[in-house]
């Protein structure tokens, strides 16, 4: 199960993440954060702090996201992932294309 709220839309989509995120969601992540984009286009700051899980369909996810920020000129950061979770983004060497913040 998991949760996507969006907190803020100006300066940037602020989206708070809860719960796991995996094959099973991924898709309906990637819409709700995407619909949220068409509709106020910005950057776009996830806040973490109560992810718990993700799997490998889910950086592939957050890649995607970054793409289309990117080709609009705007920037993706990641805050408060957990040990664990951080660790899949170093392993995969994407905290070398997005900013992963403490």
């Amino acid at each position: 199960m998991k949760e996507v709220t969006v907190t803020e839309r100006s300066p940037a989509l602020l989206i708070t993440l809860t719960g796991i995120i995996d094959s099973g969601n991924a898709d309906e992540f990637y819409e709700e954060v995407a619909a949220a984009y068409r509709e106020s286009p910005a950057d776009l700051v996830f806040r973490c702090g109560g992810l718990e899980f993700i799997d490998s369909t889910t950086l592939g996810t957050f890649v995607k996201l970054l793409k289309v920020v990117a080709a609009d000129g705007h920037n993706m950061r990641l805050e408060g992932l957990r040990k664990s979770i951080r660790k899949l983004f170093t392993i995969c060497a994407l905290d070398a294309i997005m900013e992963i913040a403490e």
